[in-house]
């Protein structure tokens, strides 16, 4: 990583990255918007696997569903590039965190987009919101390297 992408990636804890494809692009010669919410999800499933919230749902039932979600747009993404996506929990709450993305191009050595989303917990049982569990919490709390 060089200097300028280390500043803004090492905010966020769980970091994938991957291709831009030549069919993520649109008429306009520039990545579709809607592919900057695939990305948010891409991170946000990495984020849960690495927390433990994706067995945990197997398990009992009990998981994630998002709730609103925002992209600012900072620079258009092309093909060929690759992006590192970040995602990190900003706040928790008893039922419910908040998540921030970010969007970071090799190619331009740019933001390319920030985000974010609330995800609600959720009784896929009783369809009904629930409280986050303990142990997701201390999942967060572990990845995050702070207390909430």
């Amino acid at each position: 990583m060089n200097s300028a992408k280390d500043t803004h990636m090492q905010q966020f804890p769980v970091v994938i990255d991957f291709p831009i494809d030549w069919g993520d692009m649109d008429a306009f010669q520039h990545v579709n918007n809607i592919m900057y919410f695939r990305y948010f999800e891409n991170a946000r499933i990495a984020y849960f696997e690495q927390t433990n919230i994706t067995q945990h749902m197997q398990q009992t039932k009990l998981g994630p569903i998002l709730a609103d979600t925002y992209c600012r747009y900072r620079v258009p993404l092309t093909y060929p590039d690759t992006v590192s996506v970040g995602a990190r929990v900003t706040e928790l709450q008893k039922d419910r965190f908040a998540m921030e993305y970010i969007v970071y191009s090799n190619k331009l050595d740019k933001v390319a987009a920030k985000g974010t989303g609330l995800v609600v917990y959720y009784d896929y049982g009783k369809n009904s919101k629930t409280q986050v569990p303990n142990e997701i919490r201390e999942h967060i709390s572990h990845v995050e390297g702070r207390e909430f």
